[in-house]
Parts: C-alpha cells; structure tokens; sequence
C-alpha cells in the first residue's frame, strides 16, 4: 500500500488518541481533587448547589445545605472543592479586604438614577409626539373635495 492512502487514517488515529489521553487527564484531575475533600470544605456540585462536607465516604459524601439539613450525594456529584475564602464570599456575601472596592456607595433604590422634576421641564421641548392623533378631529377640519359628502358618525340617521 501507498503511504498517502495511509496518511489520513494515521492522522485521524492520532487525533483520536490525543484526545482521549486530555480527557483521561481531566479525569485524574477531578478524581484527585474530590480526594482532597475533608470535613468543613467548601463544595460545588455538579448541579450548581453550594454546601459545606460533613463526612467522606468511600464513594458518598454528607453535604450540609443548610444548617440543621443534610444531604447524601455520591462522590463524583461534587463539580469543585472551593477555597474558605470563595466559598464565603459566594454563600455568605462576604468579600476580603483585597476585595472591597474603596469608596463605592451603591444606593438602595433606583431613585437617583432617574430624573428629576427640574431636568424633565428643560427636556420637554425636545420630546416628540408618538400618541395616535384622533381621526374624527382631522377628518371633520378637512375640506370636502369634488362635492362629496361627508362621512356620517353613528348618531346621525340616513332619514332626510
């Protein structure tokens, strides 16, 4: 056989077996990282819920939700193991020092943020009429053309 009939099914050989091996690493990753759990460490499941460990089994884990409410999960449902810090700036909204932003005032409510009755006055010449205007009022001031006669409203009778 022709070296370049083999070429393509090297390369995708290849390809598949680099592939593979990334993900086989992931894997390791993830295994040795659930390993590190302890007790008191800060979690991320899979499905996005925050817990704090309370036990480690060999193939489950006790995670505590909430205080007082426990939960079993298996082992490969824990997505990360976050650091103190992480995990209570998340969970409790606590932020460090290196954190804090200096002199940042965030105002409870939206009413600085809107605009006052004195700008709104200086602002109204630029405003722009989009209502619908009212047909009868530009109908009744046209003039009729060619003689024709002008459209009847609902109270008036077609009797002369």
């Amino acid at each position: 056989m022709n070296i370049v009939t083999l070429l393509p099914f090297i390369v995708l050989i290849g390809a598949m077996f680099l592939m593979t091996r990334s993900a086989k690493k992931k894997q390791q990753a993830a295994g040795q990282m659930r390993d590190q759990m302890q007790p008191g460490s800060g979690v991320r499941t899979i499905g996005g819920m925050y817990a704090t460990v309370k036990e480690v089994h060999d193939e489950m884990v006790l995670l505590e939700v909430a205080p007082g409410v426990h939960a079993v999960y298996a082992k490969n449902a824990i997505g990360a193991v976050l650091a103190d810090d992480e995990y209570n700036r998340i969970v409790h909204g606590t932020e460090s020092d290196d954190d804090a932003v200096d002199g940042a005032i965030v105002p409870d409510d939206a009413s600085s943020l809107t605009e006052t009755e004195e700008t709104a006055d200086e602002s109204d010449d630029s405003r722009i009429d989009l209502g619908k205007k009212d047909e009868a009022a530009t109908t009744e001031a046209a003039p009729e053309a060619d003689g024709a006669e002008p459209k009847k409203t609902d109270g008036e009778s077609d009797a002369k």
